[in-house]
């Protein structure tokens, strides 16, 4: 596997890393298991909070050198990029501040003695992450589990190594010790081989539906805890009374940000046959607005896809669809350039037999949906394999929060496209994976629930 930063925009060879040998691997995860026993026996949690703060603040003093890095390996726009790091910032400060509330002893009821149980650290825990958020989905399992003592090997994409190596240079900047955090330039039979060492105590994963199917097994061949934060094909439900106004401020962020490389973002709009053309015009309207170019200008809107690999699977769907009986209302133009751009489309007229209707397209393209009742917007939402994310448009919250309930995914955004706040839990259902990060969930991802039990005296 070579791990190489090629610029999007340019496509010019930017960096190159060498893959880790067998013994660096080794002495990486006796290092990384040995801290963790150290961490178990003293009680330095003080100290990783201190060291976490300093992370935060690092990231938001060196702002735009980390987003430049992000930008560069995968090609997302420079204002994203800041506020990524923003957000990592944010993250790294919220498991600092709530850790100690977190690891505190939970008091059991029980008539037959006093019960309580620990939060204690379980190991080493190796993360498998994707190019689209290179800092975010590091942080989202960096920061509780380092609160918690469990230390980590990192195995990034191959496309964003810039990005791996600047954020382990971060954590030890901050004075973390090392072994805390390692990123490794592993091969899939490295990655294979650290699931089944003993000294790696859980694996979480956010990719793919097939990555996350082979790291789940291979886990579960090893009886090795996991998370998987998979793919989505997110449904996107405009209600009858649906406020037009704030859907037209909505539309953009919610399928255009990051290019659409974004697993929560919405995929699949799915509108009532009353408001159908007035919904494919601002769509339309909205996508016509994109301003494609350079991702280091702030006046770029529209980024290119993080590879050429990336461009060239979006456009396979996109033909697959029309080749299904698909209408493209927008876009689906060749942009002239060198960089891995995709011109915004709109598809409508998709049926179940269109072998686009179940899958996750990961670029800027959105697939519109007619229906005639609120019933069959929700059972059209449920009909997907997939199960992350969707949202919910309606001027009655209440009335939208009870057709949310009814939505089989692991998060419905109200009036709004997606979002990620470090205090909200982050994850799905089906296959989009299992298991939560962010919030206490995620810092409870990865602990062992310790019951201690003194039973009463006779």
């Amino acid at each position: 596997m070579a791990y190489k930063t090629i610029y999007p925009y340019t496509n010019e060879v930017l960096h190159e890393f060498d893959n880790i040998s067998d013994s660096d691997l080794e002495q990486s995860l006796d290092i990384a298991h040995a801290l963790y026993k150290t961490w178990r026996k003293e009680d330095n949690v003080e100290e990783r909070q201190n060291q976490l703060h300093k992370v935060a603040d690092l990231l938001r003093k060196d702002r735009d050198k980390y987003a430049e890095v992000m930008t560069k390996d995968m090609g997302k726009l420079f204002t994203e990029a800041q506020g990524e790091v923003d957000l990592c910032a944010d993250i790294a400060d919220y498991y600092a501040d709530n850790g100690q509330k977190f690891l505190k002893p939970v008091p059991l009821e029980s008539p037959n003695g006093e019960a309580y149980y620990l939060k204690q650290a379980v190991g080493v825990l190796l993360a498998v992450e994707p190019w689209n958020f290179p800092f975010y989905q590091i942080m989202r399992v960096f920061a509780p589990n380092f609160i918690v003592g469990n230390t980590m090997l990192l195995k990034h994409a191959s496309i964003c190594p810039a990005s791996a190596q600047a954020f382990e240079d971060l954590v030890r900047e901050a004075g973390a010790p090392e072994g805390a955090f390692k990123n490794i330039f592993a091969s899939y039979d490295q990655v294979s081989n650290l699931i089944s060492d003993p000294r790696v105590a859980g694996v979480c994963l956010t990719g793919s539906e097939r990555g996350g199917a082979s790291i789940a097994a291979e886990a579960g061949k090893n009886l090795k805890k996991s998370s998987m934060e998979l793919g989505g094909n997110d449904a996107f439900l405009i209600l009858d009374d649906a406020d037009f106004d704030l859907l037209s401020k909505t539309i953009f962020f919610a399928r255009l940000y990051n290019a659409g490389q974004v697993c929560t973002s919405s995929k699949r709009f799915i509108v009532m046959a009353d408001k159908y053309d007035e919904f494919v015009n601002m769509v339309v309207e909205t996508f016509k607005s994109a301003k494609w170019g350079d991702p280091m200008d702030s006046e770029t809107t529209l980024a290119p896809l993080s590879s050429a690999g990336a461009k060239d699977d979006v456009l396979k769907q996109i033909k697959l669809a029309v080749d299904h009986g698909a209408e493209v209302v927008f876009g689906n133009d060749t942009i002239d350039h060198p960089g891995n751009f995709v011109m915004p489309t709109v598809l409508t007229n998709i049926t179940k037999a269109n072998p686009i209707y179940n899958q996750e397209i990961f670029g800027p393209v959105a697939s519109i949906y007619k229906v005639d009742t609120e019933e069959e917007a929700i059972a059209l939402a449920n009909d997907s394999s997939y199960g992350l994310g969707s949202t919910v448009f309606s001027s009655d919250p209440e009335h939208a929060k009870k057709v949310a309930a009814q939505i089989e995914t692991g998060m419905t955004f109200i009036n709004s496209g997606w979002t990620s706040l470090p205090e909200l839990p982050f994850g799905g259902i089906k296959n989009s994976g299992y298991g939560r990060e962010l919030s206490q969930l995620g810092f409870d991802a990865f602990v062992n629930e310790h019951l201690v039990f003194t039973p009463n005296s006779d």
